[in-house]
């Protein structure tokens, strides 16, 4: 179920629209009247925005008198944060070993023009057209 509601979550996210409501959300609660103000888009489609992200797990919303305010839910932030966090992890380790192995190959002897064992470096004088 877990992999299933995160992905309903990323795919939430990949409208520019939805981040920028959970930009503003993280900041604090609003309605839906005051989110649509930053918008050129209808209440409306600022509620199908919301309804998207609620079924994600990504946002709540209550009712506080007439009031109903939309609220983060950070319990979903996190999941995604970890998923993503072991992924970059993994990432890294493995650019750590390519760099081991890098500087390995660095510390070879025989491996840069500059040895005096490279051919282009012997101490033979350059032979021009002439015998």
């Amino acid at each position: 179920m877990a992999v299933d509601q995160l992905s309903r979550a990323f795919v939430a996210l990949a409208d520019p629209t939805r981040r920028d409501i959970v930009a503003r959300l993280s900041v604090r609660d609003a309605t839906v009247g005051e989110l649509a103000e930053s918008y050129a888009m209808s209440m409306q489609a600022v509620s199908k925005h919301l309804k998207v992200l609620e079924e994600a797990g990504l946002v709540s919303r209550s009712r506080d008198a007439q009031r109903r305010p939309c609220h983060l839910e950070p319990r979903m932030l996190d999941l995604m944060t970890t998923w993503i966090e072991r992924y970059r992890q993994q990432a890294e380790e493995r650019f750590r070993r390519l760099d081991a192995v890098l500087a390995t190959m660095d510390d070879e002897p025989g491996d840069t023009p500059e040895h005096p064992d490279h051919p282009e470096q012997s101490d033979r004088p350059e032979q021009s057209g002439q015998s």
